[in-house]
């Protein structure tokens, strides 16, 4: 329920002269208003018997529950399913539905950590076909790959094909290994449950196996869950209320601690990895502004040239350079947003436009803008009876240094400008002082 702005004027001016009630019912707005704040996640769970083990995805639900959230699941988790069959069972035809805010990928359990020629064919090329789907299903869908532990005392059956596999350290190692590789090559999140195990492992002496020395215990479960929360939400695990019964609190706390530590205070780590914008402005002649876009991690690059004018393409049309015409002259700010998957980045800069050819007036009484000395070494002192906006341009066309002047004197310091025939154009309401300066 969400009380108007005259009602609740009304309420306060009933209890204007009650104190307490003012406290209780301000204590009540509060928590209503908090309410209003909750996150509302929709997830689909891919795996097999890691997931449905202890029914993971409601356990997450129920975390997020305790937390005022709230997530809104479904899961497809076969015993043992491989990738390779997610790609042609009820799995794709979950994820193809769409709506979905995240799709979490959990492979079987050994697959990632056998030789790498095994795992170019059976799994990278299927999770890269998952990952895709996710995409195509909806463009802002997160891909999340859920990596899996080391078995407590490694896969001691296929240690004799690969050795690296007969402890637990080795096979865990290889299981953090591709799936990082695969969460980094196929632009997805990395929730790294694993990491909190190995975490656990070596820092208390919680039981996080079953019986079978494989699947997880319910503390095992429970640790996966806080960093499913962690990595959906992104709040602290520290703060996390619930407790599943028959896990004491001592232990929870320290699975609570474990998840805080390895996913809450590296969330950047773990999560997609966002685009880079730059550019750089080439050259200036006249009304005609030339970039270069600087672009990594990228599949769509926006301009906004801050005269309301933009232009957007994807990446694999990006342009070495874009030359824009500004119309009229002035000081302009520019925008270029670099997008992949809603995951966006900015960088900005400004240009002074001055055409003498459209309207705009050339000043050239001295007595109006002097700078002294010329030539120049370190330091210039502007004396000027105006104020304005000071840009130092350079031979290619190119604002080196930008300062705001007022309309008295002025000393800058031009150390850092290499030596040179520099432009000195002072923009004011009236119009454009010039002046060319010698940097020794």
């Amino acid at each position: 329920m969400v009380i108007p702005v005259k009602k609740m004027k009304v309420i306060f001016d009933h209890f204007r002269t009650k104190p307490f009630l003012v406290f209780v019912f301000a204590l009540c707005f509060a928590f209503a208003q908090n309410s209003f704040a909750q996150q509302s996640i929709r997830a689909l769970f891919v795996g097999n018997s890691y997931t449905e083990v202890n029914n993971l995805p409601q356990m997450v639900a129920d975390i997020a529950a305790s937390m005022g959230n709230e997530l809104h699941y479904q899961s497809n988790t076969p015993g043992g399913c491989t990738f390779q069959q997610h790609c042609n069972n009820q799995s794709m035809t979950l994820i193809r539905q769409g709506g979905w805010d995240i799709v979490v990928l959990q492979e079987q359990s050994q697959y990632p950590s056998f030789p790498q020629q095994q795992v170019e064919n059976e799994v990278f090329p299927y999770a890269q076909q998952l990952v895709n789907a996710v995409y195509d299903a909806g463009y802002c869908t997160e891909p999340m790959f859920y990596m899996t532990w080391g078995r407590k005392n490694g896969d001691q059956h296929n240690a004799q094909y690969f050795p690296v596999l007969g402890t637990y350290e080795g096979m865990d190692s290889m299981l953090c290994l591709r799936y990082t590789y695969m969460a980094e090559t196929y632009d997805a999140a990395l929730c790294p449950v694993g990491r909190v195990w190995n975490h656990l492992r070596h820092s208390t002496d919680i039981e996080l196996y079953q019986a079978d020395e494989s699947h997880p215990s319910l503390a095992g479960t429970y640790a996966a869950a806080c960093a499913f929360y962690t990595m959906f939400f992104g709040d602290d695990p520290d703060s996390i209320t619930y407790l599943p019964s028959g896990l004491n609190n001592d232990d929870a706390r320290l699975i609570r601690n474990a998840a805080h530590d390895i996913v809450f205070l590296q969330l950047p780590q773990w999560k997609r990895k966002p685009p880079k914008a730059r550019f750089s402005i080439d050259a200036i002649v006249g009304n005609d502004v030339t970039l270069v876009p600087l672009i990594d991690n990228a599949d769509t690059v926006h301009w906004n040239f801050g005269d309301g004018t933009t232009l957007a393409y994807p990446t694999s049309q990006c342009q070495i350079s874009t030359t824009h015409h500004y119309a009229f002259p002035g000081t302009y700010n520019i925008t270029l947003t670099a997008s992949r998957h809603c995951i966006t980045s900015t960088a900005t800069d400004s240009v002074i436009i001055n055409s003498t050819t459209e309207g705009i007036e050339q000043l050239d009484n001295n007595n109006l803008f002097c700078i002294l000395p010329n030539p120049i070494s370190d330091n210039a002192t502007i004396n000027t009876t105006t104020s304005g906006l000071l840009a130092i341009i350079s031979d290619d066309g190119r604002i080196v240094q930008r300062h705001n002047i007022q309309d008295n004197t002025t000393t800058l310091n031009l150390s850092s400008l290499k030596p040179g025939v520099y432009l000195i154009q002072l923009h004011t309401t009236d119009g454009v002082l010039s002046r060319k300066i010698v940097k020794l």
